[in-house]
């Protein structure tokens, strides 16, 4: 699940490039992007070739995810608009991956665990610095 949640997450972050001038608000798309890109290979790799079946057929909701009406007024935004948009679902988004990713850190396997504990810890950074910029 945590493969289409963080996907989502790069294409919001992608957005910013465009739609902001905002340094705080590039920093961070760009902090969110550089960090959850590689963490999609890493977790595509655990699935091995399991990966692309499931992802497939996920239709689940997501806590935290935009729905395409979300992504679409995030996506037709601009400046102050879309910073606020920006901040206030990737906000939201977070919370629901740290929520998702409680499952793991109880985890036996100590890669899997860690992997949890890294994305609990840099997601709520990231929402800290979050709410800085919404002020």
């Amino acid at each position: 699940m945590m493969i289409p949640h963080h996907e989502q997450s790069v294409k919001i972050a992608e957005l910013a490039a465009t739609r902001t001038s905002n340094a705080k608000v590039l920093n961070i798309a760009k902090k969110i992007k550089s960090a959850q890109a590689p963490e999609i290979a890493v977790m595509a790799a655990w699935l091995g070739s399991k990966a692309q079946e499931l992802h497939s057929g996920h239709s689940m909701e997501m806590k935290g995810m935009l729905t395409g009406a979300e992504f679409t007024k995030l996506e037709n935004s601009v400046d102050a608009k879309f910073d606020q948009l920006f901040v206030k679902g990737m906000i939201a988004h977070h919370e629901g991956a740290i929520e998702m990713t409680q499952s793991i850190l109880e985890s036996e396997n100590p890669i899997v665990k860690k992997f949890g504990e890294k994305v609990v810890k840099e997601q709520t950074a990231e929402i800290e610095e979050l709410k800085k910029i919404l002020g």
